[in-house]
């Protein structure tokens, strides 16, 4: 890969899984000049009456400023996060990195891949939720098919564990 700035796209859903890649990501991977895209994926079903414009294509790049708007994030159905909203506005400043958010609608596994050649990124970070075989079997692994479908390199963050007695 050629120095400069490179593209790393983040999936988010504010679980602890995927707040555990994003702090991996800005700790180990973003560099200087980089640029990130938090990218959202709400279900199908979710109020998408305003959002017909772009339940193809996703919805525009949001800067982090407007972002973190509050207004902003719950005109497309998210909750603000202030932790993952730190961690973000920390890089941004630190790092010097340009962050972007971006929503899709639909299924998340589709839209995460969608995502990463429609943003062009150059990798791509995301939580394991940890789902044990049968879980697995039924709900199907958001992380395991994006490793096995994205066109780019992505690596897959374990989220805590929980203590166990």
């Amino acid at each position: 890969m050629a120095t400069g700035k490179r593209t790393i796209g983040m999936g988010m859903d504010y679980s602890p899984s995927s707040k555990a890649a994003a702090r991996w990501a800005v700790d180990n991977l973003v560099k200087a000049g980089d640029r990130i895209i938090i990218v959202h994926v709400l279900p199908k079903g979710s109020d998408a009456s305003h959002k017909e414009l772009w339940k193809s294509t996703g919805s525009p790049l949001i800067p982090l400023p407007e972002f973190m708007e509050m207004n902003v994030q719950s005109r497309y159905g998210l909750a603000p996060d202030k932790e993952i909203l730190d961690i973000l506005q920390t890089a941004s400043k630190a790092k010097q990195v340009e962050v972007l958010a971006k929503i899709y609608w639909g299924d998340a596994r589709e839209k995460l891949c969608e995502a990463v050649d429609d943003l062009k990124v150059d990798t791509f970070v995301l939580g394991c939720r940890g789902l044990g075989p049968l879980k697995r079997a039924l709900l199907g692994s958001v992380s395991n098919y994006v490793v096995n479908n994205a066109t780019c390199p992505v690596t897959v963050v374990r989220g805590p564990t929980s203590s166990s007695a």
